[in-house]
């Protein structure tokens, strides 16, 4: 498998098949003695941001911070909730568990909801 190809900014989908967003990043634990193994996939906009650059993750998550954001840190799912790797990467979890749509859900409610119509 070619976890860049196959899983990195793929779509993320939950047991129910719920969208959660793409997969933003993952983690790779290095233990001495041992061969690389990855141990989570990363959901979120500081993950996304930091792969430009460390200074706009850090801006990001200021700036999520200031204007009320819950969640301006990733999410990770353990690579061991992973069912399946397809068109989409299916996660043994359910999203609206997770703070993974926490940036979704701040979008609806403080900004979609001033909009008229936007509800």
């Amino acid at each position: 498998m070619d976890v860049i190809r196959d899983v990195l900014d793929n779509q993320l989908v939950d047991r129910n098949q719920r969208k959660m967003g793409k997969v933003d990043g993952v983690v790779i634990e290095l233990q001495d003695g041992e061969p690389p193994r990855l141990a989570y996939i990363e959901v979120g906009v500081t993950t996304l941001a930091k792969r430009l650059n460390p200074r706009l993750a850090h801006l990001v998550a200021t700036i999520a911070s200031k204007w009320g954001a819950k969640q301006s840190q990733p999410f990770r799912i353990p690579w061991s909730k992973v069912r399946d790797i397809g068109i989409d990467v299916e996660v043994d979890v359910e999203a609206e568990a997770t703070p993974a749509l926490s940036y979704e859900k701040w979008l609806r409610d403080h900004i979609i909801a001033l909009i008229p119509g936007g509800r």
